[in-house]
């Protein structure tokens, strides 16, 4: 009896065992074509699977849990291997690992707050992880896009940063432009998103809760929650990640700080 789960989880890995017929499908192309991505193919899938199998179990004792403590926990677990990896997009930027962390994490929990406040979530397991591991992931590749975006910009433009302070400008009115441009482009791949959204293809949320029997009307309803919480966060982490990233820029003497910048 105490290994029934076992039994109904690998009985149920009948299906995904089979999805593999498709990717040695691909194996095969890349051999055929000379493209050398057969082991990295390989790895990827193994690695998804033991990820995935791995926070399956997780879940499955979270969901079973009533303690907060354990939504908190994982939470936060999410936040900090997404401020990691936005870190290393931006790697140049000085604390870039910290300033991506700390912009992630008040962009979702902002995003959060207001969704239980409104009641649109129930503060539980099985609402709170899935939604929160939605924002933190796109917030993650925003945040990341920002930073790397906005460093690159001051780089390229240092002359006609250094003229504006040099005409008595603060750091923030002499890199305006370059916060702008930023912001743009690495919030425009959501935005675009949410305009095709139905038209091109069927997020996840919604392809997930059709599959498991739901009606297309209650599909809909929660895939435009997630595009407008998407949204929120996405936008609400950029932006706090300009705004810490500033001071690593420029000297106490708002000057630009020049090896910052020197690195490739």
């Amino acid at each position: 009896m105490e290994w029934d789960w076992l039994r109904d989880f690998l009985k149920g890995m009948i299906k995904p065992f089979a999805a593999l017929v498709v990717v040695f499908m691909a194996i095969g192309l890349s051999y055929v074509q000379k493209l050398g991505l057969e082991g990295e193919m390989i790895y990827s899938v193994f690695r998804a699977f033991l990820q995935l199998s791995i926070i399956g179990f997780v879940l499955q004792f979270i969901f079973t849990q009533k303690n907060v403590a354990w939504i908190i926990l994982a939470y936060l677990f999410m936040v900090t291997i997404a401020g990691y990896t936005a870190g290393q997009r931006a790697k140049h930027v000085p604390r870039g690992k910290y300033i991506a962390g700390v912009s992630i994490l008040a962009g979702t929990c902002i995003t959060m707050f207001l969704l239980v406040i409104l009641n649109v979530f129930p503060f539980t397991p099985r609402y709170i992880i899935p939604v929160a591991g939605m924002m933190v992931g796109n917030a993650m590749t925003v945040t990341g896009v920002t930073m790397k975006k906005l460093r690159d910009d001051i780089k390229i433009q240092m002359a006609l940063v250094e003229t504006a302070l040099a005409l008595g400008a603060t750091p923030r009115q002499a890199t305006l432009q370059q916060v702008k441009r930023s912001l743009v482009i690495a919030l425009s791949p959501v935005l675009d998103n949410a305009k095709t959204v139905g038209l091109i293809s069927l997020p996840g949320a919604m392809t997930g809760l059709i599959m498991g029997g739901a009606s297309p009307l209650e599909a809909i309803q929660l895939q435009i929650v997630v595009m407008n919480m998407l949204i929120g966060a996405s936008t609400v982490s950029s932006i706090f990640s300009t705004y810490l990233s500033w001071p690593s820029f420029f000297t106490k003497a708002y000057q630009l700080e020049t090896k910052v910048f020197s690195s490739e």
